[in-house]
């Protein structure tokens, strides 16, 4: 009976954890939707001065701001799949495939989550419930862990083919005109990747069982970072708040006046 009441209290602390993060989610999205907002229109403007490779640079952002963005949708409906059938907690052999998978979910961004700190303590308590190889393999992004997931929050955004894609897009939105033949090209691991990743969408999307492996994608990631660290350690002097000759001073001050806007200033 004690061991029963014990992992009921348990659970509660679970589900009570799991309602803050939903709540922080919402807090924690304005912050980076208005960070989105104003890289983007940095993006465009860079493009209308000619700086194509300070667009590209600051299109890194807005692709960081929006894969945590996409990701804070995907553990908000794994937090709220936890916090619906939070009973069937209490019995974790007995759980479901779609519970097993939420809980190895949250398991697996409460290590890549600085925003939502509720999900470290939740980590721990589904750790207890379902054991250390579970949550062994819940951290590492394998197993039942989703690999949209685990690309959103550990994917390679400094990828130049993913960068010149969202400053294309950008682009067509504003109807600017770009032409990136002058630029070097992307190395074709960095194009393999892309294109397991966007494979990988289509194929969740579509609900496709023959999603590549999470682990595969992470380490084709990792091997991409190490090949980025070398090739592009020479253009860590590119800012986009500066410039010789001044040129980017409108840009600067309209993001200024916007932040101040928004208050976060």
């Amino acid at each position: 009976m004690g061991f029963l009441q014990k992992t009921s209290k348990q659970t509660a602390k679970l589900k009570s954890l799991l309602v803050l993060a939903v709540s922080r989610i919402a807090v924690a999205r304005r912050p980076r939707l208005a960070r989105k907002s104003i890289a983007c229109s940095d993006v465009s403007q860079l493009l209308v001065l000619g700086h194509l490779d300070r667009a590209l640079h600051r299109a890194e952002q807005v692709i960081q701001e929006d894969n945590m963005l996409e990701a804070f949708g995907i553990i908000e409906l794994y937090c709220k799949r936890l916090i619906e059938q939070a009973e069937q907690l209490d019995k974790p052999q007995e759980c479901g495939e779609e519970l097993r998978e939420a809980a190895a979910n949250i398991m697996f961004a409460a290590g890549w989550c600085g925003d939502l700190q509720e999900l470290l303590f939740a980590r721990t308590i589904l750790a207890d419930k379902f054991g250390g190889d579970f949550a062994a393999a819940a951290k590492e992004g394998t197993g039942i862990v989703d690999p949209i997931l685990v690309w959103k929050l550990s994917g390679n955004t400094t990828s130049m083919q993913l960068k010149k894609k969202v400053t294309k897009e950008i682009a067509a939105e504003n109807n600017i005109l770009v032409d990136f033949s002058e630029l070097p090209e992307a190395t074709e691991d960095d194009d393999d990747v892309l294109v397991d990743f966007f494979e990988l969408q289509e194929a969740t999307e579509e609900g496709n069982n023959s999603v590549p492996n999470s682990q595969d994608l992470l380490g084709e990631m990792s091997c991409q970072d190490d090949m980025d660290g070398s090739s592009e350690s020479g253009n860590d002097n590119v800012h986009i708040a500066t410039s010789s000759d001044g040129s980017d001073d409108e840009v600067i001050g309209r993001r200024n006046r916007r932040w101040w806007r928004l208050g976060c200033a």
